[in-house]
Order: C-alpha cells, then structure tokens, then sequence
C-alpha cells in the first residue's frame, strides 16, 4: 500500500506539473462548452435542452484527449519496465494509475460543470444532476480509455488508435449519461434507471480495465 500510495502522488504531480497534462481536458472541455451556444444561436431553452448532452459531449472529448498521458511518462523515463517486474500485481499497478489519472483530470471536469452549466442556460438543480452524472460516469471513461492506452503505449503514433479503439467503448457511458441527466432535468423518464446503469458501468470498468489494461501491457512489452 506504501508503493501504491507512493505511485499516486508522483502521477498527480506529474499530471499537475507545467506540460503534464490535467489542465488541457479543463481548458478543452472549456472550449467546447464556450463555442456551442456560437453554433447553437440565441435560443436560451433550445441550450438548456441540449446543455446535459453538450456538457457530457465535452467530458468525453476531454478524456480522449488526456487518456495518451496515462503510460507515456513512465514508457518515455523506462519506469514502465520496472512496473511491469515489480512485485506489485500490474492489475493493482494499472487501477491505481488509472485512479491517480482520475483525480488529476476527471474530477476537474466535474468540479468545473456547475460553472459551465450557467453558460447553457441550465440552473442549479440541473447543473448539479449533470455534474452527479459525470461524478458517476468518468471513471467508467477512465478506466475503459486505460485499455486503449496499454494498447497504444507502445505503438508509433498510438493516439489515432487509442481514440479508435476507446470510442466505442465509451458510447454506452454517454448515452445513459446523457439519459439520466435529461430524466432529472425534464423527465418524463426516471432518473434511477439510467443513473444505476451509469453506476454499473463504472464498476464494471474497475474490474475489467486494470486487468485488460495489465495483459495489452504485458503483450506489448514482451
């Protein structure tokens, strides 16, 4: 546990450091949710309509675009060698990696929806139940994009297919994303059905990643 929570502060700080990577989702998550009511107009209950898909599309796209960083530093300093040997289970290495990856660029997207949420027209309430639903789905996203990761860490060129490979994956955690944040904002639908769901995902993303993650890892370094 000592090496495990060692593990997770050099992630974060590598993460939080000048170029490490968690400051892009925000900023990416920013631009989207900053450009939509440009393309959308002016109609306010036409973005509040589309505010919980728009918020949930951003998160998305954020993820992607942060999820590269999750093996690279450690396949670039040859850390990731030394991981693989270690005594330590890669399954446990690889989902404290993934939660470390988390914290540093998933929760941020959380925490900035409330503020977002006024810039399409949703209120309180509605903000709350949207950032609820990405408190729940985003680590489903993380911890299926590890996947991809192990897969193209040690490829040429891997982003394309990490985005190729991590998509498909992730369009079940935005559909009953987007669909338990519609329920709570408008109904007429209940919000627990796809919120457990949601919740179902995300667990069952935290037993199949790391071990998916620690045989692509393996294969590829062999």
């Amino acid at each position: 546990m000592t090496a495990l929570g060692a593990l997770i502060r050099r992630d974060l700080r590598i993460a939080l450091r000048v170029g490490g990577g968690a400051l892009i989702g925000v900023l990416f998550f920013l631009t989207v949710v900053v450009l939509m009511p440009f393309a959308i107009g002016p109609d306010l209950g036409l973005l509040a309509r589309l505010g919980p898909a728009i918020l949930w599309l951003g998160a998305l796209l954020a993820s992607l675009l942060t999820l590269d960083r999750l093996f690279t530093a450690d396949h670039d300093d040859g850390s990731l060698d030394l991981i693989v040997m270690s005594r330590t289970p890669l399954e446990l290495t690889c989902a404290t990696k993934a939660l470390a990856h988390w914290i540093a660029a998933g929760l941020p997207l959380v925490v900035a929806t409330p503020v977002l949420g006024l810039l399409l027209n949703l209120d309180t309430s509605s903000t709350a139940a949207v950032a609820l639903t990405l408190l729940a789905g985003t680590p489903a996203l993380t911890f299926t994009g590890m996947i991809g990761a192990a897969l193209a860490v040690t490829l040429h060129r891997g982003g394309l297919l990490l985005a190729v490979l991590v998509l498909p994956l992730a369009i079940p955690v935005l559909i009953f994303g987007v669909a338990a944040s519609d329920a709570a904002i408008t109904g007429p639908t209940a919000f627990g059905a796809p919120f457990s769901i949601l919740c179902a995902l995300s667990l069952v993303s935290f037993v199949v990643g790391p071990f998916a993650a620690a045989a692509s890892l393996r294969q590829g370094l062999d």
